[in-house]
């Protein structure tokens, strides 16, 4: 792989699409019989409206990015056995596929001319790992040996958190992984796109209107509190957060920060102990927003996780 640049979304340079491609186009949409397999487990679709939250997120996992056409059944090979890779790695590594003819600006900003292009994604920084189709060798080396260095190499930069898992069920990328989710009920649709197009504030506004016609919907208060994390957190810089709350101590929403970039991670534990410590070192005037912000927490892990059982009981011995 080449070496580190920093990414430039400004960079505007020519870039087309293949045009061998229009010989091979399907009408099939991905997931379609005859298309592309279709995003699932941990394999996403980035489009411009959602790219800058996409490559934020790199700074709290690695991703492997596909520059594809899902028209071109050339790609279909290419872009299954990369899901399948990806997914078998469990959070461990994000695939996310971006559509350069419906958003040609990401071409651009990426100097590609044609599909396929891969790159890698750490801490907002891409890696060039092949142009153009791989021969089978290549394709075996990516899924065998550049894959789990990419992992290996953001651990190494602290890039340690867990990518959410999300997509269509019946999808054959979330076939593979494990387990699938429940189709999305339908009170919950217009929350549900919101929360697909970035507009994570928007989502959580529209999961508070299921959740005033059903308080009891726990899958709705969950999704809420995903999106209220994401609006906060989502483009914050992780490192200029982490040295904020090491800087300051006793500032409640410095560390009220630091355990959203926590959470976003997938390091629940540690968002937990971060802010009962945070009160149990002697702040408890700042309690309140402590809990409210535990309790949105609450709401996201499994209620049968021994983590949230432990917090909960420590919140309780800290109020009273």
């Amino acid at each position: 792989m080449a070496g580190q640049r920093p990414f430039n979304p400004g960079v505007s340079l020519a870039g087309a699409v293949d045009l061998e491609a229009l010989k091979h186009q399907v009408k099939a949409e991905p997931g379609q019989a005859g298309g592309a397999p279709a995003a699932g487990g941990y394999v996403i679709d980035t489009t411009e409206n959602t790219f800058q939250a996409m490559v934020q997120t790199s700074a709290t996992f690695p991703i492997l990015l596909l520059l594809w056409v899902p028209t071109d059944d050339r790609l279909f090979d290419m872009a299954r056995q990369l899901g399948d890779a990806v997914n078998q790695l469990n959070g461990q590594i994000q695939l996310s596929r971006i559509d350069i003819a419906s958003n040609p600006s990401i071409a651009q900003a990426f100097q590609v001319q044609g599909a396929p292009a891969l790159f890698a994604l750490i801490n907002g920084r891409p890696m060039p790992i092949l142009q153009g189709l791989p021969s089978a060798e290549e394709m075996q080396q990516i899924v065998d040996a550049v894959i789990p260095n990419l992992v290996a190499s953001a651990q190494q930069a602290g890039v340690t958190g867990s990518a959410p898992y999300s997509g269509d069920p019946d999808s054959d990328a979330a076939n593979s992984a494990a387990g699938a989710q429940e189709q999305v009920p339908p009170e919950h649709q217009e929350a549900y796109m919101l929360a697909q197009q970035g507009d994570y504030a928007g989502a959580a506004a529209a999961y508070e209107k299921v959740l005033e016609a059903d308080p009891n919907d726990a899958r709705a208060a969950r999704e809420r509190a995903k999106a209220l994390l994401l609006a906060r957190s989502a483009n914050a810089n992780v490192r200029e957060v982490r040295a904020a709350a090491a800087d300051n101590p006793d500032d409640v929403k410095a560390q009220l920060a630091v355990a959203d970039i926590d959470m976003i991670g997938g390091q629940i534990q540690d968002a937990f102990d971060r802010l009962l410590d945070f009160v149990a070192a002697g702040h408890k005037a700042d309690i309140e927003p402590v809990r409210k912000r535990l309790l949105e927490y609450f709401t996201i892990p499994e209620p049968t996780d021994e983590r949230l059982k432990r917090a909960r009981r420590r919140l309780a011995t800290l109020m009273y």
